[in-house]
């Protein structure tokens, strides 16, 4: 009987993906990244989704990649583009990264908007360790997460640091402790989820737009409305009045 590696549950505007491979601490393998990529590619055209949570079952998000797939049936080109894929969903995204997020785990939470750790989180790049270079967005995610200072660091050592030295490095946005980490999430889900998704998206992509733009050009791109209007503006204003 085959089990899904990946699960996807909805519920009021929010769509929670979740690693389902726990015996192996969710190590990425290429049916993980097949499967992944149905869903991302439905997720990404459906309208009644609001926000989109990663997370891994058992103890651990991610271990990282199934190093017994390395040059044998990993597609790395598919694997890489699936996490860019993940990072340009409209809908904001949320890791909640528990127990090992390393290597493969860490570039897959790379690829969403907000990441939350619990204290439980341990977080680092073992390429080095391996023998492997990065080809799914490491040297490019990363030091745009923590600047390249502590990217070198962490990428030179492979060095794994708690959830707590996560968000001291701005690696996460958010650490608190196992017990508390659902109670968070739940309250940025909510907070986003009331929000206009049509405002949501096109500040999204305005973001992405400006990150790859010198500073005078964003600020003239933003000003032209390039993605218009929300559709639900209109009754949203109508509210205030």
């Amino acid at each position: 009987m085959h089990t899904e590696l990946l699960t996807r549950h909805d519920a009021q505007g929010l769509a929670t993906l979740t690693l389902n491979r726990p015996d192996k601490l969710n190590a990425l393998s290429p049916q993980i990244f097949v499967e992944l990529r149905a869903h991302l590619d439905a997720i990404a055209v459906d309208e009644s989704v609001a926000c989109v949570l990663l997370q891994g079952a058992g103890r651990s998000f991610c271990a990282g990649h199934d190093l017994s797939t390395i040059s044998a049936e990993m597609d790395e080109a598919f694997a890489a583009e699936t996490i860019d894929a993940l990072e340009r969903l409209p809908q904001p995204t949320i890791a909640r990264l528990h127990g090992h997020c390393l290597t493969g785990g860490l570039e897959l939470a790379l690829g969403c908007d907000i990441l939350v750790a619990a204290e439980s989180a341990k977080l680092g790049d073992t390429h080095g360790q391996w023998g492997l270079v990065p080809v799914w967005g490491m040297s490019v995610r990363l030091p745009r997460r923590v600047g390249y200072a502590k990217a070198k660091e962490l990428m030179f050592t492979s060095r794994r640091i708690t959830g707590r030295q996560a968000q001291g490095w701005g690696l996460v946005d958010h650490c608190v402790s196992d017990t508390e980490i659902d109670a968070l999430i739940a309250g940025l889900v909510a907070e986003i989820v009331a929000n206009s998704s049509g405002t949501n998206r096109i500040v999204k992509r305005l973001l992405a737009q400006a990150a790859s733009s010198n500073y005078q050009d964003a600020l003239q791109f933003e000003r032209t409305l390039p993605f218009g209007l929300p559709a639900d503006m209109a009754q949203r204003m109508a509210k205030a009045r």
